[in-house]
């Protein structure tokens, strides 16, 4: 039995989530195999190889998989797949947007059933998962040969990312599917943590009003505990805080060690993606608000008014 887990990376790095999804794979039982897709990509690899529990780590460099497009990467693990030689039992992808986006894929081309967003790997073939936005847990079990799964990160400790020793393999990289191209990427440049990556996040809700109060109340916090800047969908919706801020069912899944909620009410959505933070912080004036039933410490003030206040006993 050997589990093959789809390396989340920039080409040059590994990526945090893919070490959550090595610590999944390990609990699904036997040897842990990483696939690295991408174009010179020989780094990631280094990389991935000293990940602790990691046995082989497969490069496959490859044009056509410079910018992930789903359907080529797709196409290199069924390669893997179908080579003979691997057969593998598991096969995980983190449950990212990018993994998100080729697991079906693979799924519906080995004909199984996708076992999506795993917090807990009961037995090699058993799995827990949340529904109804976490307010339910599935305990589902799959006799396919071979199990697809999306693994939630912040249900799994990162493994180390010092002192393996896997061996590094080559594989060929598959051509370009041409079913898809890469036109452009728009990235938003920030010196704040990447949200999913934070140890710390400070996050603002509708009772913000505005961008301007927005920034104007929530940034000097963030500034001085380096956190990440998060949003419910509320003050999305509203235009206060870009997209790639929100926290949620549709938005990002977020465990950081300390998550300070202001002004956010704490609708089942918003509760979804993001207690599972080791501490949780809440600000905010209603005291019957259901953000105060997760917090471990919560404060019943008015946010304009606390946070100076906050902002400034940390000088």
């Amino acid at each position: 039995m050997t589990a093959l887990v789809i390396a989340e990376h920039d080409h040059a790095t590994v990526k945090p989530a893919t070490l959550n999804t090595v610590t999944a794979a390990l609990a699904c039982g036997g040897d842990v195999h990483v696939l690295v897709a991408g174009a010179n990509a020989a780094e990631a690899g280094k990389a991935a190889a000293q990940i602790v529990g990691v046995a082989k780590v497969i490069v496959a460099d490859s044009p056509s998989l410079a910018e992930n497009l789903a359907e080529n990467v797709a196409a290199q693990v069924l390669a893997l797949q179908g080579s003979g030689a691997a057969n593998y039992s598991h096969i995980l992808f983190p449950s990212t947007a990018n993994g998100k986006n080729v697991a079906p894929r693979v799924a519906a081309k080995l004909d199984v059933a996708q076992i999506s967003d795993i917090t807990l790997v009961v037995s090699p073939d058993t799995f827990e998962r949340p529904i109804y936005a976490g307010n339910a847990i599935a305990t589902v079990q799959s006799t396919d040969a071979t199990k697809v799964i999306t693994v939630r990160t912040t249900g799994f400790d990162a493994a180390a990312s010092t002192g393996g020793s896997a061996t590094v393999e080559t594989a060929e990289g598959v051509a370009d599917s041409g079913k898809s191209s890469f036109v452009g990427r728009e990235v938003t440049k920030s010196d704040r943590p990447e949200l999913t990556a934070a140890k710390i996040i400070v996050s603002g809700g509708r009772a913000l009003g505005s961008a301007e109060k927005f920034t104007e109340v929530m940034t000097p916090l963030a500034d001085k505990l380096n956190a990440g800047l998060g949003a419910s969908r509320a003050a999305v919706d509203a235009g206060y805080a870009p997209n790639d801020w929100q926290v949620g069912q549709t938005g990002k899944i977020v465990a950081p060690q300390l998550y300070i909620a202001c002004g956010i009410s704490g609708a089942i959505q918003h509760l979804a993606g993001m207690k599972d933070s080791k501490v949780i912080v809440a600000i905010n004036k209603d005291e019957e608000a259901p953000i105060f039933s997760v917090a471990d410490y919560g404060l019943v003030a008015d946010l304009f008014t606390a946070m100076p206040e906050l902002v400034a006993s940390l000088d």
